[in-house]
């Protein structure tokens, strides 16, 4: 086994876990995250032997993903760095695991909303002596840190993308 590829093939899984963590704490998602997401694929790719028209389609999907994911933003759906987050998410997972990903994400994000909002309706007398962040997050009306889903949608799709089958194909 490579160790550089396997370096390489973690950077997913690394990033989109911090996205997620940082989106939780402070309702931000840092545009390196993104940027480390889309220049970490091309290493990536090439590592596990990708052929160039495949690289184009993840870049293909990247992009429709990046101007949906404008859109919802400019609906006031999803934050600016979701929507940057999910298209370079896509640009990892490509044609076969975005799908995958986009329905783990929306499964989770429900999930995950409902909870919320239950524990935003019960905690409200269990929140003294809590960090500002989790008092933040238990606002009655507050934001829904959705890198929280997204991460972990990206995860659960990882193993079906590309880039690891042709890993896995390469042992």
């Amino acid at each position: 086994m490579d160790t550089l590829t396997l370096i390489l093939l973690s950077i997913l899984p690394a990033l989109v876990i911090t996205a997620g963590l940082k989106d939780l704490i402070s309702m931000t998602i840092p545009n390196w995250i993104s940027a480390v997401l889309v220049v970490g694929f091309f290493p990536a790719a090439l590592a596990v032997g990708l052929p160039p028209v495949t690289v184009a389609v993840h870049v293909g999907v990247a992009i429709a993903a990046l101007f949906i994911g404008a859109g919802m933003f400019a609906l006031r759906w999803i934050g600016g760095g979701d929507a940057k987050l999910i298209a370079a998410s896509c640009l990892w997972l490509g044609l076969t695991g975005s799908g995958m990903f986009l329905l783990w994400t929306g499964l989770v994000g429900g999930l995950f909303c409902l909870v919320l909002i239950f524990a935003r309706f019960y905690s409200r007398p269990y929140l003294m002596g809590a960090p500002g962040w989790v008092v933040h997050l238990m606002e009655p009306r507050g934001d829904i840190p959705y890198g929280v889903a997204i991460a972990i949608g990206a995860l659960m799709a990882y193993p079906s993308s590309v880039l690891l089958e042709s890993f896995s194909a390469g042992l």
